[in-house]
């Protein structure tokens, strides 16, 4: 157990680490420093500042709450996304109300909790079957209650948060279980954060259309095509050292990745304006003043880590050790 929750082992040996870890916090306090600039000179609207500050908040909560367990090692990899998931989930069920459903809520948080043992375990047969058996758990939480109102509501909201909060969100814990993982992972929220900035800019300096005005008025086509122009170019450019020396480091397949998750990220950003607007909610929780919750932070990796898991995996990206049971032993 000890060489999967060691502190930093083997961090300051892996060059490439180092490297896309100080791209990231490079570009953090290149933006940061920017925006200071920008205001201290009167040079953006109250409102556009505010905004450029919000996104600048989201890539620390980044840095703070994924970047930093990734670099401690696996176990604590797995362990901050299992208890992001929590968190996520904590704050999706308080928008909804499905917090008041306790027999469902309690076996949404029992299936997140499973799927984050099944990771730390690096077993795949657990974490593949707990989508199905955690499905039926919820399916059948609410019957014993007797109250055939709204139970599809209640079934339907506990499906929906536990495939997204667990094993959706739990694909990227799981990546850690392979030899190489810091990289991959470091390249994929670099590569999050740096989409949703370039879907903001490009749009707010090219306007234009907007994408889905009732779910999202900001966004703009314009900044849509834009992100994903640049986040694959960002994405080829930085996979080239993530992925050295696998197959795929190759452009097409980088290119294939970056594509992937300009989308995806897109489009989980605005399946949960969908959800607030749908609730009539500006955020989904409070824990950030100001800037809202974590669900508002982490939202574009929810579809973006089982996507982006399976293509790496397929294309030979990355390569799983034999398993080290710490929790069964062998």
């Amino acid at each position: 157990m000890s060489d999967r929750f060691g502190l930093f082992q083997g961090v300051l040996a892996d060059a490439t680490t180092i490297v896309l870890a100080g791209a990231g916090l490079g570009a953090w306090l290149l933006a940061a420093g920017v925006i200071v600039l920008c205001a201290a000179a009167g040079w953006v609207a109250p409102a556009l500042r505010r905004e450029l500050v919000r996104r600048t908040v989201s890539w620390l909560a980044l840095i703070v709450v994924l970047a930093l367990p990734v670099l401690a090692g696996p176990g604590w990899t797995a362990l901050g996304v299992g208890l992001l998931g929590v968190a996520c989930y904590r704050e999706f069920a308080r928008a909804t109300g499905l917090f008041r459903e306790r027999a469902v809520s309690l076996c949404v948080a029992l299936g997140i909790v499973v799927t984050t043992l099944a990771v730390l375990e690096s077993a795949y047969p657990i974490f593949v079957a707990v989508v199905p058996l955690g499905a039926a758990l919820i399916a059948v939480a609410s019957l014993p209650s007797d109250r055939p109102q709204g139970y599809i509501q209640r079934t339907a909201l506990g499906l929906f948060a536990f495939l997204l909060f667990g094993p959706a969100l739990g694909h990227l814990g799981y990546l850690a279980n392979a030899a190489d993982y810091r990289p991959v992972i470091l390249l994929l929220l670099i590569a999050v954060g740096l989409n949703d900035v370039f879907a903001f800019v490009v749009g707010k300096a090219m306007g234009g259309r907007k994408l889905l005005p009732a779910t999202s008025p900001g966004k703009t086509v314009a900044g849509g095509v834009g992100a994903v122009v640049l986040t694959t170019a960002a994405v080829a450019a930085m996979g080239r050292l993530a992925f050295a020396g696998t197959p795929m480091a190759d452009w097409p397949a980088l290119a294939a990745l970056g594509v992937l998750v300009s989308v995806l990220g897109q489009a989980g950003d605005l399946m949960l304006s969908a959800i607030k607007r749908d609730l009539g909610l500006k955020d989904t929780g409070a824990l950030i003043p100001g800037h809202g919750g974590l669900l508002d932070r982490f939202d574009s990796l929810l579809l973006v880590a089982p996507a982006a898991f399976y293509l790496v995996v397929l294309l030979g990206g990355v390569a799983f050790a034999p398993a080290r049971r710490w929790l069964v032993g062998g």
